[in-house]
């Protein structure tokens, strides 16, 4: 017996790695929509919440075919993860914590058409935290060089030694991962409380150019918010935050992640013209 080529080795040792993660993903139906998923605890499947339909049933196919419906525990818009619960005695997977480095090779273990699916690529980039576009907090930065269908949205990105390091979801121009710090802490919140606080400052804004900068106007102020409570009216143009210029409403509102719950800011306005400023101690957005 021959040995075998060191890519043959390659081959037969990704092949396994799929074969030991394959088990633990999901098809994911939601209507109209085909997506991945996996165990991450018993009973509770993670998938990606902007491939989950925001109506309709929800079921789940398994890897030998049978099927079982799932509900919808919570789902966070900013962070891209949806949690669901499903009746099944399906083996949850270990999600390792390393961040894989730039180079590495990766494979994405999903499903396509209920069936188990795998690709192959390679970490294209790998590097510190970031903000999602809707203010989600995401560990690392990390994106891979790897084709993937609609369907496949939600599978888990391995490495070559078998370590799933995060899920896979597919980004406006490259496939992204997001890893399992950002995916254990928003589970567990998604699992105790079925959603995650946001903070609030009850205050609708409007973009407004000033001659040394940029301004938020209010337009309407939430009776019942912190920032009434704290003085804020209708028609006040919020220019700085912190003694910070204020750089956008956009900026402004990705700084009220869960962290800024109960946190007290100052806020710099101009009241007909005049200079005033008040604290605020932000809120937690209500559920609407």
């Amino acid at each position: 017996m021959t040995d075998l080529t060191p890519l043959a080795s390659l081959s037969s040792a990704l092949a396994d790695v799929v074969a030991r993660i394959a088990p633990s993903v999901v098809s994911v139906h939601s209507h109209r929509s085909r997506s991945t998923g996996f165990v991450w605890k018993p009973g509770l499947i993670v998938t990606a919440d902007e491939a989950l339909a925001d109506e309709g049933e929800v079921g789940i196919v398994l890897a030998d075919g049978s099927t079982a419906t799932a509900a919808i525990v919570g789902r966070d818009h900013t962070t891209d993860i949806a949690l669901l619960r499903a009746d099944t005695s399906i083996t949850p997977v270990k999600l390792a914590t390393t961040v894989p480095a730039l180079g590495a090779l990766s494979v994405v273990v999903a499903t396509n058409r209920d069936t188990p699916s795998a690709a192959l690529g390679m970490v294209s980039v790998s590097g510190t935290g970031w903000r999602s576009l809707r203010g989600g907090e995401i560990d690392a930065r990390i994106e891979l060089d790897v084709r993937l269908r609609p369907n496949q949205e939600g599978g888990l990105a391995v490495d070559a030694s078998g370590e799933a390091f995060g899920m896979a979801v597919l980004g406006p121009r490259r496939v992204l991962v997001i890893p399992t710090a950002t995916i254990e802490r928003v589970a567990a919140q998604l699992e105790t409380r079925g959603r995650i606080a946001r903070g609030y400052l009850g205050l609708g804004l409007q973009p407004l150019r000033l001659d040394d900068g940029v301004g938020a106007m209010v337009m309407n102020v939430d009776k019942a918010g912190p920032a009434a409570a704290a003085g804020i009216r209708q028609g006040d143009v919020i220019v700085a935050v912190n003694d910070q210029k204020l750089s956008g409403v956009r900026a402004l509102l990705r700084t009220l992640g869960p962290a800024s719950v109960g946190r007290v800011i100052d806020v710099a306005v101009r009241r007909g013209g005049e200079p005033a400023r008040f604290r605020v101690t932000i809120g937690e957005r209500p559920e609407t």
